[in-house]
């Protein structure tokens, strides 16, 4: 039990990062007690994941390995169309920590592909600097700007790579930040990408989770007022392709082939 509501408070307090690693974890924790109530705590701890949601939902139909064996697959496959538009000399643009675009990234880096990244620290809880450390751990040439140095970084990269919470028909919600990176990129004709496991697709209205306004301020005078929104969503029209484990497609194509999902 200890192992378990530990789980709950890593995932809840994001300390498992990138949603991937949110869902393998929940799954792992539904089978130290495979029970309903089980269930419904996970699916509540994050309301912003539907990748845990669509994971949890699949216990009943699917046996524990099919699931997991999903998350390999799945990312094997994007790491090969991620490649695929990566050439050399390019500088990719990237905001917080999503596990399907550092992966990605790590395997154009191991064949061959030499480029370079911007990305930005991504406050309060600083995910951009995970996401600096990794890259760099793999000889990946990275610079951090502040989160208020995005259009900077942007309008001096040559394509923008983002993950996905949740893609949903109308847009896609990621991390605050987000969306006025994808709308400077459109005004500088810089080509939106989102990286992401179909399992991320949702159809239902997905809740934007406000977090903690200690998270931001932690001794704030008590008459100001803290807002701390922990995602937004990218409007449809600002990106230019989805790459999933189904290939790079447009966002129309994409949600016919993840609606499918079993």
């Amino acid at each position: 039990m200890r192992r378990l509501l530990k789980i709950y408070k890593d995932i809840k307090e994001v300390k498992i990062q990138g949603a991937t690693n949110i869902a393998r974890e929940a799954i792992k924790a539904y089978y130290m007690k495979p029970d309903k109530k089980n269930k419904n705590e996970l699916i509540n701890l994050r309301p912003t994941e539907p990748m845990l949601f669509n994971a949890i939902n699949l216990v009943d139909k699917w046996p524990r390995g099919k699931i997991i064996k999903h998350f390999e697959e799945a990312q094997n496959k994007i790491n090969k169309e991620v490649l695929k538009i990566i050439r050399n000399n390019y500088i990719i643009y990237t905001h917080c920590h999503s596990t399907n675009v550092i992966k990605a990234l790590i395997y154009a880096k191991k064949k061959g592909r030499k480029f370079e990244v911007y990305n930005t620290e991504t406050r309060p809880l600083y995910q951009g600097r995970i996401t600096a450390k990794e890259l760099s751990n793999e000889k990946i040439k990275v610079t951090t700007f502040v989160d208020s140095g995005a259009h900077e970084a942007i309008k001096n990269c040559d394509i923008i790579m983002l993950g996905a919470d949740a893609v949903l028909t109308s847009g896609v919600i990621n991390k605050i930040g987000s969306a006025g990176i994808a709308e400077i990129s459109f005004i500088h004709k810089k080509p939106v990408y989102i990286v992401a496991d179909s399992w991320k697709h949702f159809s239902k209205k997905v809740y934007i989770e406000e977090r903690d306004f200690h998270e931001v301020w932690l001794r704030a005078p008590e008459k100001i007022k803290i807002r701390n929104p922990s995602f937004e969503k990218i409007e449809r029209k600002y990106i230019k392709k989805i790459i999933s484990e189904y290939g790079i497609l447009n966002y129309s194509d994409f949600l016919k082939k993840a609606e499918k999902f079993p």
